[in-house]
């Protein structure tokens, strides 16, 4: 298939919906969105599966909807992980090189990230993401990419990326049994970053707050790393379901109210606005106070804040964050919340759509925050073949120079080298591999 046909479908498993997005890249590089699917999420809680069937069904409804929009066949998917099992630690990794003369090559960075990944965990826990932060040749320090230096001890800090084994195996059952392969398991705070923040953002100092429906994600960025990353086990609805008991309604109705009518800010609703609910069966339609409405949500949001801003106090860099906040997710789109995230915490704060790297499409709700995950899960896909193809083009003529010509020694070396370098491809996961 030619590089400007290929087609990458992500797949993100939240709480209150499953979405599957599908996109191209054009000539520009810019990802172009062919197909949107959505369902509704039956058999998740808080980020992980709690119903396998449910989930399944789920899933095949949405993709299925994206493959008939966009007129593919869907085979492999990029899935989002989220769900509070998630950790985040930092390690160090050092390597003792041979030889002083040869460089510091990409075959050195793969083995050291592919010896990060059988890092001991805890019981039941494994690896998801080995992300290197900054890089350490003979003890000089604050190296972005060390290629092509000369040293002979080469260390990296990394920020890794755990979570409960279960929990994945769970996510990659449900896609193989709907038919699927998994690409990559990639955690979703990650993915939404990609697909909302801007390269500025990230070198200056950026909060990335994804407000799902079960979790909220925080990814923080400073001098275009990856500094720290969580996730809040509550979002969008712990809201609706203080709004049902608050207000004594069904809970779709407590979610369409939220949506229509919500806001974060109690002081911007007048005292004598209300809204009326039709009664069940009968009974008298109820009277609501929008201000009633938006102080139960204002309340909640607030403890949601809070535990965002103990995340960005305690990754240490908060007064390095010029760039403030960013909200994503379907809970930004809730009226006034940017106020309120500036109010609680100090810091400028904007709502992200993920838009950054999109071409104009015909597909205009994929431009929502709501979608900022599926957006990002694509443009992760699209990395993930670009880091393929070296490897790919090594293979091809690793294996082209073994059958056309007769190997000398130089050339052996050199074949070694290369197999070195697909044999260190560590953190990839084929579409076969079981997580």
């Amino acid at each position: 298939m030619d590089h400007k046909e290929e087609i990458v479908a992500g797949l993100d498993i939240g709480t209150t919906k499953i979405a599957c997005i599908v996109g191209r890249r054009n000539e520009q590089g810019k990802i172009e969105i062919l197909g949107m699917g959505r369902s509704r999420s039956e058999g998740i809680m808080r980020g992980v599966v709690a119903n396998i069937p449910k989930t399944v069904e789920s899933i095949r409804a949405a993709v299925s909807e994206a493959a008939d929009m966009a007129g593919v066949d869907i085979e492999t998917v990029n899935v989002g992980i989220a769900g509070q099992h998630i950790r985040s630690m930092q390690h160090r990794g050092m390597k003792m090189r041979q030889s002083m003369e040869e460089e510091i090559s990409q075959s050195d960075i793969d083995q050291l990230i592919d010896e990060s990944h059988r890092l001991v965990m805890p019981p039941g826990e494994e690896i998801i993401h080995v992300l290197p932060q900054e890089y350490i040749v003979d003890n000089e320090q604050g190296i972005r990419d060390p290629i092509g230096m000369s040293g002979i001890r080469l260390e990296a800090n990394f920020h890794i990326i755990s979570g409960q084994v279960t929990a994945a195996r769970n996510i990659n059952k449900c896609v193989h049994r709907a038919s699927l392969n998994v690409t990559e398991l990639i955690l979703e705070p990650l993915a939404s970053a990609e697909a909302v923040l801007s390269h500025q953002e990230k070198e200056a100092g950026v909060v990335l707050v994804d407000i799902g429906g079960g979790t909220t994600d925080i990814a923080i960025f400073f001098d275009n790393i990856i500094r720290h990353t969580a996730v809040i086990p509550f979002g969008g609805n712990v809201v609706t379901e203080d709004i049902r008991q608050g207000c004594q309604i069904m809970r779709d109705q407590a979610e369409q109210l939220k949506t229509k009518f919500g806001s974060a800010l109690a002081r911007e609703n007048k005292e004598n606005e209300v809204v009326c609910i039709p009664g069940l069966r009968g009974r008298e339609p109820k009277e609501i106070s929008l201000r009633m409405l938006a102080e139960i949500i204002q309340s909640r949001m607030e403890e949601i804040i809070e535990h965002v801003y103990f995340e960005i106090k305690n990754s240490g860099i908060e007064k390095q964050l010029i760039a403030g906040i960013v909200l994503t997710g379907g809970g930004a789109q809730l009226k006034h919340l940017k106020h309120l995230v500036e109010y609680v915490t100090g810091m400028d704060t904007r709502i992200g759509y993920p838009n950054e790297h999109l071409a104009t499409s015909r597909v205009e709700a994929a431009t929502s925050p709501l979608f900022a995950t599926g957006v990002g899960l694509v443009l992760k896909g699209f990395e993930y073949l670009d880091r393929r193809r070296p490897k790919e083009l090594v293979a091809a003529a690793t294996s082209k120079a073994d059958h056309k010509e007769p190997v000398n020694h130089s050339k052996g070396r050199i074949g070694e080298f290369f197999s070195k370098v697909l044999a260190g491809a560590g953190g990839l996961l084929d579409p076969e591999d079981d997580i």
